[in-house]
Parts: structure tokens; C-alpha cells; sequence
């Protein structure tokens, strides 16, 4: 088949992960006789510095004409003055509103090579296997917000964000979760904060209809802060759990550590059609950028996941991901994932481990 990717580098480590990422889909392409194409734009920091928009035009239409988007991260020291009106975040955020990515889906594996580099004991990790779906384009990052002066506040200035959500926004992220889980265990775990937020009553009322419609699928409801310690406490008996934007963005980054490190987790935002934005979890980690140690694993699976969902290459993903299980087999580690005695590499190095071990 082929296919055009746009690869969107951004900042930090971004150039670095994405260009193993690329070479992964290059060796695919070659041993399965497909050809995929590559386009590189410009978002975030970078964006703000050449062009001076975090989302520029230019970039926004090589997604649009793109089967799929392969990207890094955003943000770093530079431009992290959250007074700035003009941040690499609202590239992200733009990137999500004008493509309709609203399912983020996040899955999170604990390999059994990696069940040491959990915080956690390995037997309370043992057979972890979770799929978070995320509300992406609504909830309180898209919600009517304000700082401005008051002149009644102690501190002279007063701000509020809203989290805001329609009944439809909640059925269709609820509609994808239920789909999702009836390809895996049969069970989604629904997480708001309904005892307080008037927001989470509607998303839970809207998650239980639907839930009507799937009688094969069991649905329990958790509050967000009760989810945030079963994660922990019993992490593997979650199988699809679907929540609203800021409480996804926060219990995956907790969840991360049942992996071992955010540089394991991929992401695909998922837009009504086969379109989708794939990238890892992790942000720019400018403390490392440039040192090539970073993990690319991360970025590797995001494109495991773009083959998948993008492209319909179900053999080929499963091809990568396999690579990835079987390098971590043999003891190779980033440093974020060494152990005594493992063979510690940095991250183009990984790459080629990882392209070896397709077959």
C-alpha cells in the first residue's frame, strides 16, 4: 500500500524519537513491500521561532492531506513563561480542535522484562494490561477561561477555567471505549468526579446510556480520586477505562510508572475518520535533549499504533510491537530502563536494535 506520513519533530527530544519512529516505518515499508512517504512540518516551540505561531497553516495542512501524523513533543525552558500569549502548547491544543482528535487512546503494558523497573512490587503489576481512552477536545483545556484584574481579591487578580461538556461530546468518547473493549476483556471503568462536579453527573448519566446498548460489555462508574488509587492498588484489574481530558492526562502520566517510564507509553488521537496523531506521552524533556539517550521506544509504539488504526496494518503492528518485546527480552535498555546487568544503549542505537528484531 502506500501511504503519506507527516512527521511533526516539535522540540527537545521530539527530532530525536521521531526519527527512529521514522526509520521503524521505513524497515515495514521495505519488508512488506509498502511505500510510505514522509512530510516534516513545523509545531510548537520551533513553529513560534520561525514562524512565530505554534500552529502554523502550513502545518495544519500536511496533516489534513496526510493518512497520518507522526509526532514528538512541544515545549521546553525557551518559551515556558506561562505568561506568554503565544505558548507551544496551544500548538498541541490547536492541532486537536482543527483535526477533531477527540479519542486519545492510551494503552499501558507492563512487559514482563520491565516488571523491575516499576516502583511497584512486581506481583502487583503482574498482568497489567489497560487501555485509557481520553476525551480530547473538550472539558476544562477547551473551556471558557479568564485572568484579569479584580480589584475585591486579595491579590488583585482572579482567573477561573471551565470544564465543560454536551451529552454528545460524552456519548461518542463512551461509544469508541465500549467498541474498544468489546475487542478485548469486556469491561470499562467510567471515571469522573460526579459527587461534586456537575459536569462529571452529565458525563456519567451519558456514559450509562450508552453502556445500555452494550449488554455484553460490564460498566463500573469511579470517582476520580478513588481511580487514582486503584491504579495503584490493583492496577491490573482495569481493561478500557474512559474519562474526561484533564483527569486522562493526569492518571495516565500516574500510570506511567507501572510500565516503568513514560518513555514506554504511545498515544493515538483519533479523529471521526482513519486520521489519527500519534506520539508518545512524554513531553520534551529538554534536560536530555541532544544527548541521545532518550527512549524512542515510546515513539516506536505510537507508530505501531498509527500501522493499526491509520493505516488498517493490524500484521505489521503487531511485527513492531513483537521487535520491541523481544529487544527488551534480551536485556537492551535505555537509561531511564537500566538494570544491573542489562545492556544499556541510547536512543538511535535502540532503533537499530528494534529494526533488527522485526521479522
Amino acid at each position: 500500500m502506500k501511504a503519506h506520513i507527516t512527521t511533526l519533530p516539535g522540540d527537545g527530544i521530539g527530532p530525536e524519537v521521531v526519527a527512529v519512529g521514522i526509520n521503524v516505518l521505513q524497515e515495514v515499508a521495505k519488508q512488506y513491500d509498502h511505500r510510505f512517504t514522509f512530510e516534516e512540518a513545523l509545531i510548537g516551540g520551533r513553529a513560534i521561532d520561525v514562524t512565530g505561531d505554534p500552529l502554523p497553516e502550513a502545518t495544519l495542512e500536511a496533516c489534513r492531506r496526510a493518512d497520518a501524523v507522526l509526532m514528538g513533543a512541544v515545549g521546553g525552558p525557551k518559551w515556558s513563561d506561562p505568561r506568554a500569549e503565544v505558548r507551544p502548547e496551544q500548538g498541541l491544543l490547536g492541532l486537536r480542535k482543527e483535526l477533531g482528535l477527540f479519542a486519545n487512546l492510551r494503552p499501558i503494558h507492563v512487559y514482563p522484562a520491565l516488571r523491575d523497573a516499576s516502583p511497584l512490587r512486581p506481583e502487583r503489576i503482574e498482568g497489567v494490561d489497560l487501555l485509557v481512552v481520553r476525551e480530547l477536545t473538550g472539558g476544562i483545556y477547551f473551556g471558557k477561561r479568564e485572568e484579569a484584574a479584580d480589584d475585591s481579591a486579595d491579590e488583585g487578580l482572579t482567573a477561573y477555567d471551565t470544564m465543560r461538556y454536551t451529552s454528545g461530546e460524552v456519548r461518542r468518547i463512551a461509544e469508541k471505549a465500549f467498541e474498544l473493549a468489546r475487542q478485548r476483556r469486556k469491561m470499562v471503568t467510567s471515571v469522573d468526579k460526579a459527587n461534586v462536579l456537575a459536569s462529571s453527573r452529565l458525563w456519567r448519566r451519558a456514559v450509562s446510556e450508552v453502556a445500555d446498548g452494550y449488554p455484553d460489555v460490564t460498566l463500573e462508574h469511579l470517582l476520580v480520586d478513588a481511580a487514582a488509587m486503584h491504579l495503584l492498588r490493583r492496577p491490573s484489574d482495569f481493561d478500557v477505562i474512559v474519562t474526561a481530558n484533564m483527569f486522562g492526562d493526569i492518571l495516565t502520566d500516574e500510570a506511567s510508572m507501572l510500565a516503568g517510564s513514560m518513555g514506554m507509553l504511545p498515544s493515538a488521537s483519533l479523529a471521526e475518520g482513519t486520521l489519527g496523531v500519534y506520539e508518545p506521552i512524554h513531553g520534551s524533556a529538554p534536560d536530555v535533549a541532544g544527548d541521545g539517550i532518550a527512549n524512542p521506544l515510546a515513539t516506536i509504539l505510537s507508530a505501531a499504533m498509527l500501522l493499526r488504526h491509520s493505516l488498517e496494518l493490524e500484521a505489521e503492528a503487531q511485527a513492531v510491537e513483537g521487535a520491541v518485546e523481544r529487544v527488551l527480552q534480551q536485556g537492551v535498555r535505555t537509561p531511564d530502563i537500566a538494570a544491573p546487568g542489562s545492556r544499556t544503549v541510547g536512543t538511535e542505537e535502540m532503533g537499530k536494535w528494534v529494526v533488527r528484531a522485526l521479522i
